[in-house]
């Protein structure tokens, strides 16, 4: 696709179109929309508008359309993919103003939102009517972007991931209409399923600018468990015999010791250093919650575990989970000379302990940094890398590891992203992943957005 540069006529008329405070081309405006937490590189839009409705957004992609410029949504930049990194320049529409909480309507377990929410300020407002909005990737994500990406996280192995919670979208299309899609009833079977089509798109099929999504009830009690293995293979057999046994974990969150290590260093925590388990439990009483936790450390212990520490109290909790989600920006900070690269595959329960084999050996042969930190409970790994800024000999180590680490989650009836997104670097693994089924998503690209303006230079290989 050919894409224009914007003129002085295509800024006097996208000025026109929002007020003076939400367009800007000044250039830290466009230095800070150039990239997102990613280790792609930098790729500066020409202008930056804030929209703040479906009308303003309709207006400046019809006229993006008739001028051939490309227009890329950004939530809050916490993406780990390059998912909203403008690489061909264009438009950056930032839905941090679209940040309203339109309606909850409790008694239905739905609320209304714009793109621009972030789940952690939605749920801050729902605990106090006893909801809550599950899908949980820890950062401060939007829930635009979450919606871009299905996003998911650490609740996913019980909860699943933000495709299960939009009932309802209105997005706006490439030229320019504005179209609801899905329904506020519960379930439906009327139609094509145009909302599924959107959720995980990363915005190149359209721009959401509202959205409905589905709400469920605040668990009233909950209880937790550290567990340490002598091997991650042997801690995922256990997490397989967690799942099998219909305990029905909230959270099976698996770190390699290299991550407790850190952990413990960086938050004062006096975990064993070894591959260690966090389990989460959520239920009605803390008797049913007693007997979940004595089977879960029956099976731990038939499978070999070292150590079973239960009963933690909120706070012991918070502060683990805490690290747990803040552990990406704790390598960034212990590696200062670094830059860091975060990759996630994912595949079946049953090929867990194959896949973490081939990570650690892989890692070990190369002699690189790695981290791995694992949603054990639906078989979704990330491994997070450092290595020198500059030293092209050692990031060819890492890009070798992350090449051969993707193709193994593959050959495992996997998938090259769990939850990050295609974004940039998976594009080269989407025709081995998906074969002939590749053409008819970009057909349908084709269809939904004929001129390719849409987040171009995502998702499909070059």
């Amino acid at each position: 696709m050919k894409f224009n540069p914007l003129t002085e006529t295509d800024i006097n008329a996208l000025q026109s179109m929002v007020d003076t405070d939400r367009f800007s081309t000044g250039q830290s405006v466009l230095n800070l929309h150039a990239k997102d937490q990613s280790s792609h590189p930098r790729s500066r839009p020409e202008a930056v508008i804030w929209p703040l409705s479906a009308a303003e957004i309709s207006n400046i992609v019809k006229y993006a359309n008739a001028q051939r410029i490309p227009i890329t949504g950004w939530g809050s930049g916490s993406s780990l993919e390059g998912n909203p990194i403008p690489v061909r320049h264009g438009i950056v529409l930032d839905f941090s103003r679209m940040n309203r909480i339109l309606e909850i309507r409790e008694e239905d377990f739905q609320a209304d939102v714009e793109p621009g929410v972030v789940y952690q300020d939605l749920n801050d407002k729902l605990k106090h009517r006893g909801l809550f909005f599950p899908p949980d990737p820890g950062a401060r994500a939007t829930i635009g972007g979450m919606i871009a990406n299905n996003a998911s996280g650490t609740r996913t192995v019980y909860y699943g991931s933000t495709k299960d919670y939009v009932l309802r979208l209105t997005a706006v299309m490439a030229n320019g209409d504005i179209v609801e899609m899905g329904t506020r009833s519960a379930k439906t079977s009327s139609g094509y399923d145009l909302i599924h089509l959107m959720v995980g798109s990363e915005g190149t099929l359209g721009i959401v600018a509202r959205a409905t999504v589905r709400l469920t009830g605040l668990p009233p009690e909950f209880s937790a468990a550290v567990v340490t293995f002598p091997s991650v293979e042997v801690a995922g057999k256990a997490v397989f015999e967690i799942k099998r046994s219909g305990l029905n974990p909230a959270a099976l969150e698996l770190l390699g010791p290299e991550a407790v290590a850190l952990m413990n260093r960086e938050e004062n925590l006096d975990l064993s250093v070894a591959p260690t388990l966090f389990i989460e439990f959520h239920g009605i009483t803390t008797g049913q919650l007693s007997e979940v936790l004595e089977m879960a450390e029956e099976i731990c212990r038939g499978q070999g575990c070292l150590e079973f520490r239960s009963g933690l109290g909120r706070a012991e909790r918070n502060r683990i989970f805490k690290a747990r989600h803040g552990l990406g920006e704790t390598i960034t900070r212990s590696h200062p000379d670094c830059r860091i690269l975060s990759t996630d595959v994912a595949v079946p329960n049953t090929r867990y302990p194959e896949l973490i084999e081939t990570i650690h050996r892989e890692v070990d042969a190369h002699q690189i940094i790695g981290y791995t930190l694992s949603h054990a409970g639906d078989g979704n790994v990330h491994l997070v890398v450092a290595g020198k800024k500059g030293d092209r000999q050692e990031w060819d180590k890492i890009d070798r590891v992350v090449d051969t680490v993707v193709s193994r989650a593959l050959a495992l009836g996997g998938t090259a992203t769990g939850e990050h997104g295609v974004g940039i670097g998976k594009r080269k693994y989407m025709a081995t992943e998906h074969g002939a089924s590749l053409q008819w998503m970009q057909r349908l690209k084709s269809l939904f957005d004929p001129n390719g303006i849409l987040n171009p230079g995502k998702i499909f290989p070059e």
